[in-house]
């Protein structure tokens, strides 16, 4: 099953999903797609993503 994040709008500091929850769900066997710059306004860049 693939689980996508996109970039929420510049109102919202929240994102779908932090990278430590990503990592707990690519090892549960999902693959997890993130849009650039999802995690900005949550202080997550897109390297902790990877």
């Amino acid at each position: 099953m693939r689980i996508g994040v996109v970039k929420e709008s510049e109102q919202e500091t929240r994102v779908a999903i932090v990278p430590s929850s990503m990592r707990k769900l690519i090892k549960a066997g999902f693959e997890v797609v993130v849009e650039s710059g999802a995690g900005l306004a949550s202080s997550h860049d897109d390297q902790a993503y990877v």
